[in-house]
């Protein structure tokens, strides 16, 4: 940062000092060699209108304008003759001030359209004489006109690009939330299908073998435990379901969730795809909650997708450590990293839409997500998700 800064103003003294030359150092050049030399010294600009657009276009002006009126002889003369030399010099003040309309707000826009308008009409009215006076006039007009135009049609496109990007993010982020419902559901209907087996199993032999019934009790009760507990991390922060899909009627299929247990299918499907995976493990492994077996399966297997689609790579690492307190899933990758990764991982605008789907599944289980590209070259995805307490037998990292 403290780099680019010093650079942006060295250029501004490099225009400064080259519009200085071409004032004292070829007086009596023509209008249209000043001109065009304050044109090309005003790319050294670039830097300070970055950081402060203003002050930018107030050095463009000072150039131009120094540029116009400091000549003598030739240059002068060019000047009452017509409009060329004069206009070449303030065209880079046209393209500072289409540039602030473009990216800064309004009233700096006005600003800046404004006080540039006054300088050159002030200037004109200055060297210019009789119909020579309103043809400049006009000229310098036109050339702020159409500098704003540009600046206007180049900020609607880009807002109209955020906006869609905005809504793209949107609707990955509903169309994420409407998947995890329907996932939510099959885990629902499954534990209350074991719920019901079990209450009907216990209803027939609690007088008979009361041993029996109660073992029936005990599991309806570590079921539905487990139910409540991944609704209320998960039916609060989820909206409605798909109308289309309520309305036609089609439910989903009654069958388990995939979860971690099912990672080695998933590995072997990315090995038949070209990309190998290391499966590695730590921690004391343990029975997860449906409702993080679930996002943790379903994170791995976007970041591997990401990775075979994206990355340039035949080769990434998936690590996943049950801590005391949280899962870790770390997704990591040698490709092409941020280059490589932008069509999903999105680092332009911070969001890709896969990565969407992974920040709002753990964020409707409170845990932490983060994703990007690594110092060393590659790509990290890495995501924390709130445990029970632990119980199980350790697992020694392979």
């Amino acid at each position: 940062m403290t780099r680019t800064k010093t650079m942006a103003w060295v250029g501004g003294a490099l225009y400064l000092l080259a519009v200085g030359l071409l004032v004292g150092g070829a007086p009596r050049a023509s209008g249209t060699v000043h001109g065009v030399g304050a044109l090309l010294a005003a790319s050294l600009l670039v830097g300070v209108l970055r950081r402060v657009p203003l002050l930018a276009l107030a050095m463009a002006l000072f150039g131009a304008t120094a540029v116009v009126v400091g000549p003598t002889g030739s240059a002068r003369a060019s000047l009452s003759a017509s409009y060329q030399g004069e206009f070449l010099s303030y065209l880079a003040v046209d393209l500072v001030v289409g540039l602030i309309v473009a990216t800064c707000a309004r009233r700096a826009s006005i600003v800046a359209v404004t006080g540039s308008l006054i300088v050159q009409l002030l200037v004109i009215s200055g060297f210019s004489h009789g119909d020579n006076l309103t043809v400049n006039v006009v000229i310098a007009i036109l050339a702020t006109a159409a500098a704003c135009m540009g600046g206007l049609l180049s900020r609607e496109r880009r807002e109209h690009a955020l906006a869609l990007r905005s809504q793209e993010v949107a609707e990955a982020v509903i169309a994420e939330r409407l998947r995890i419902a329907r996932e939510l559901h099959d885990m629902v209907a499954h534990s209350i299908g074991i719920i019901a087996i079990q209450a009907g199993a216990a209803s027939q032999v609690i007088r008979t073998r009361p041993t029996e019934a109660g073992e029936a009790l005990r599991a309806i009760e570590v079921t539905s435990r487990e139910t409540l507990s991944g609704l209320r991390r998960t039916l609060v922060a989820l909206r409605q379901a798909d109308p289309g899909e309520a309305a036609s009627g089609n439910g989903a299929a009654l069958a388990p969730s995939p979860g971690l247990a099912d990672l080695e299918r998933l590995v072997a499907a990315t090995a038949d795809a070209g990309v190998r995976v290391d499966v590695r493990r730590s921690g004391e492994e343990r029975a997860l909650p449906a409702d993080v077996d679930l996002s943790a399966f379903r994170i791995v297997q976007e970041a591997l997708t990401n990775v075979v689609r994206h990355a340039g790579t035949g080769r990434c690492r998936v690590l996943i450590d049950y801590g005391d307190e949280e899962l870790s899933v770390e997704v990591v990758d040698d490709g092409r990293g941020a280059a490589g990764n932008g069509a999903d991982h999105g680092l332009g605008l911070g969001l890709g839409l896969g990565l969407v789907g992974m920040r709002e599944r753990v964020a409707l289980l409170y845990g932490d997500f983060s994703a990007g590209p690594r110092p060393e070259g590659g790509f990290r995805v890495t995501a924390r998700l709130p445990l029970p307490e632990p119980a199980g037998v350790p697992v020694e990292a392979r």
